[in-house]
């Protein structure tokens, strides 16, 4: 049964940002194996209760809104490792904390396989919105969205669209590439390496901006990628740093759940660049930066539409103007030259000026391709994407 002890009560209301994002994403459903952001597992609980003691309720009631929203998040790993899913709990716990009268609920660690019996007992319950926290929840939420039309539901990463279903993902491949304008700078070998999960588009995007970025100000950069196919193993994310550190790298990033490829870079005395969560501690001096996610940026403005009664289903894909997505603070070490060019460059981008796809074989695609269609890679990066 899902664990409805997993709840945060109420507080002041956070700051709406507009919701609204790009449309015309919805697909045909999502493609089995591969997932996006996260590792298998048995659902786990706890019984963690925090109940507000503020008492005000500043939100607007809208005009055919509620006078309460009940959210639901469901996660693929448990909230503590430092990664995906811990992002995600940030966000719900920011907004449940801010708005008096939201009460969150979530379920972690729960299988892609178990997630459509976890889906259906939220709806069957008193979720007026769930959240599904990664790609391979897509179908599975789906089938549920399908059959309980009075219940919200929003998908993460994927690109499936229904009546009662939308989607969303940010554009971290803009801070990707940022932080691959750091990694060229810093680099003295000029060979970066890559642990990566899935060979899928979200993951081959945010390569491709990291070669990028790199190539921009280093034009001899090149990028290795070792792929885990998997989103939380740190013993095979360890093994497959170690293999990129026998062929010379001296920066590592990667895409995974866990911090294992930047400890292990760290271990090596080579600069480190993490993913999803601020990892500045464990990798010390050798820290460079990490892309990071604010999920609250867009779970606010979310929870906030289900109460006044506008909620619509959407493909909300939003960069760094949002705030959803960012670099985290820079390690001790990191030169100045690095921090100066990624800082002209993210203002470039911010102010429209700065495309990062232009002049790579990616320039002037669409949104739907970039989305969920690049299957290749730039010519910074080494090898070809695994079939």
């Amino acid at each position: 049964m899902v664990d409805k002890n997993h709840s945060t009560s109420r507080r002041q209301l956070l700051t709406a940002l507009g919701a609204a994002g790009i449309t015309g994403l919805a697909g045909c459903s999502g493609d089995g194996g591969n997932g996006a952001d996260g590792g298998d597992g048995d659902a786990e609980t706890d019984t963690t209760t925090d109940t507000a003691t503020d008492g005000t309720a500043t939100g607007s009631d809208g005009g055919s809104g509620m006078d309460s929203v009940t959210a639901a998040w469901v996660y693929n790993s448990e909230v503590g490792d430092l990664g995906w899913s811990w992002a995600h709990n940030e966000g719900r716990e920011a907004v449940a904390e801010q708005y008096d009268w939201l009460e969150t609920e979530y379920t972690e660690a729960v299988a892609p396989a178990d997630s459509e019996r976890v889906f259906e007992q939220y709806a069957q319950g008193d979720a007026d919105i769930i959240f599904g926290c990664t790609f391979e929840y897509q179908d599975p939420m789906a089938a549920v969205a399908e059959q309980y039309p009075d219940t919200y539901f929003e998908h993460n990463t994927g690109y499936l669209t229904m009546e009662n279903m939308g989607r969303y993902m940010g554009r971290i491949y803009q801070a990707r590439y940022l932080a691959g304008q750091a990694a060229g700078t810093v680099t003295e070998t000029d060979t970066l390496g890559y642990v990566a999960a899935f060979p899928i588009p979200e993951v081959i995007r945010g390569i491709n901006a990291y070669a990028l970025g790199a190539a921009s100000v280093n034009d001899s950069a090149t990028l290795k990628v070792r792929w885990t196919n998997s989103w939380f193993d740190p013993p095979t994310e360890s093994e497959a740093a170690n293999a990129l550190l026998d062929e010379d790298v001296d920066v590592m990033a990667q895409h995974q759940d866990s911090p294992a490829a930047l400890r292990a870079a760290s271990d090596a005395g080579i600069w480190a660049t993490g993913y999803d969560a601020p990892m500045g501690d464990i990798a010390g001096e050798n820290y460079l930066t990490s892309p990071i996610w604010h999920w609250e940026e867009f779970y606010g403005p979310t929870v906030e539409s289900v109460r006044d009664g506008t909620w619509e289903s959407d493909a909300y894909w939003e960069g760094l103007e949002s705030g959803i997505c960012s670099l985290d603070d820079w390690g001790p070490e990191v030169p100045q030259e690095a921090k100066d060019t990624v800082s002209e460059s993210r203002s470039a981008i911010l102010d429209e000026e700065l495309d990062i796809w232009t002049g790579s074989a990616f320039e002037g695609e669409s949104d739907e391709f970039l989305f969920q269609e690049m299957s290749s890679y730039v010519d910074a990066v080494e090898g070809e994407v695994p079939s």
